[in-house]
């Protein structure tokens, strides 16, 4: 079953995981709400995770061998979110030499992620009613409808609510776009993750960047359980690539974290050792994890699973061999072929 719970306390589904009770609320509705295909808003303050969120709704619904896509609707100024989402036919505007075909059309079947919705104008809005009320959209410079079949998620880190009360966002939008509402909480209010998250970004990383950071030292383990991240679990991520890259033995220290978090540190060096938490796990035992669990996603294909974790397949093979991870007698490459 995608969803467990483990003797340490940890829930898992997919590449979410969490010991927090208030994540557990979230983790636990994942699969009714993406067997349910509704469209779902997703709430939660930068960085802490709608895109995964996302990701693993789609990848627990019956969409999931069909294409997800997710863009950002902050970034873009209203004609080119609107090229991007809808397409165009040639002529529709200067450089528009041939058609191209929108997101709506090239997922269809699948997931499209509309992240920061919050940020659209009045009338991209409009637009996105329609597609959400009828089902089809009109490409740029085209008179033709087209149907689509797309499950549509919205994010966002924007009080939508308020801003409906404000006149700044579409009640009617709004409505159809929350029809599953679900809040991420940040990560100061699940502090119980801070180690559990460390752990995975430690394993992720040595994988990525071939190196071997085993541990963080009691002080720095203080320094992070103590940090508020304002931005929240992207935050963190960050903190741990940059002290593993700076860590040039097995441990990092607070000297291989950024700066700004050793200047705020000084009111943590004498933090109660009650205070410290070490690692859940070995962390050769949770890159082994990471490992199997690629694996796993892409049928034993170990030149996919290596694509997946974002690392050269011979790296792949030598960690394999390293951990001694065991794999089945057939990968994922063509039916029943035997593993070399």
């Amino acid at each position: 079953e995608d969803l467990r719970r483990e003797l340490t306390g940890q829930y898992q589904v997919n590449d979410i995981v969490s010991r927090s009770k208030a994540m557990l609320k979230v983790v636990q509705t994942l699969p009714q709400i993406a067997e349910s295909g509704s469209t779902a808003l997703l709430w939660g303050e930068t960085g802490t995770g709608k895109e995964l969120l996302a990701r693993t709704i789609h990848s627990l619904s019956t969409r999931a061998e069909k294409p997800f896509v997710a863009i950002n609707c902050g970034a873009l100024p209203d004609n080119l979110l609107e090229s991007e989402l809808f397409g165009y036919v040639a002529g529709a505007f200067t450089g528009a030499d041939k058609d191209k075909p929108g997101l709506f059309q090239v997922a269809s079947g699948g997931t499209v992620l509309l992240d920061e919705i919050g940020d659209t104008s009045p009338a991209f809005q409009v637009r996105l009613l329609r597609v959400l009320e009828a089902r089809e959209f009109q490409p740029l410079g085209s008179v033709q409808t087209v149907s689509t079949d797309v499950r549509i998620i919205a994010a966002t880190h924007r009080n939508l609510e308020e801003m409906v009360a404000q006149g700044s966002f579409r009640q009617d939008l709004f409505y159809r776009i929350n029809v599953v509402g679900v809040r991420l909480p940040p990560l100061r209010e699940r502090r119980e993750d801070v180690p559990l998250l460390i752990e995975r970004f430690i394993a992720r990383m040595n994988l990525e960047k071939d190196r071997i950071v085993r541990n963080v030292a009691p002080e720095a383990m203080a320094i992070l359980l103590n940090h508020d991240y304002p931005g929240n679990v992207r935050e963190l991520e960050n903190i741990i690539e940059h002290g593993v890259v700076l860590c040039d033995q097995d441990t990092i220290e607070p000297a291989h974290l950024p700066q700004y978090l050793q200047e705020g540190s000084v009111a943590f060096r004498k933090t109660p050792s009650e205070n410290f938490s070490p690692l859940a796990a070995p962390l050769h035992q949770t890159e082994a994890a990471l490992i199997e669990e690629a694996l796993r996603r892409n049928g034993y294909n170990r030149q996919a699973a290596a694509r997946d974790l974002g690392i050269h397949k011979a790296t792949l093979y030598r960690k394999i061999k390293k951990l001694g991870i065991v794999l089945p007698e057939t990968d994922g490459r063509s039916g029943g072929r035997r593993f070399l």
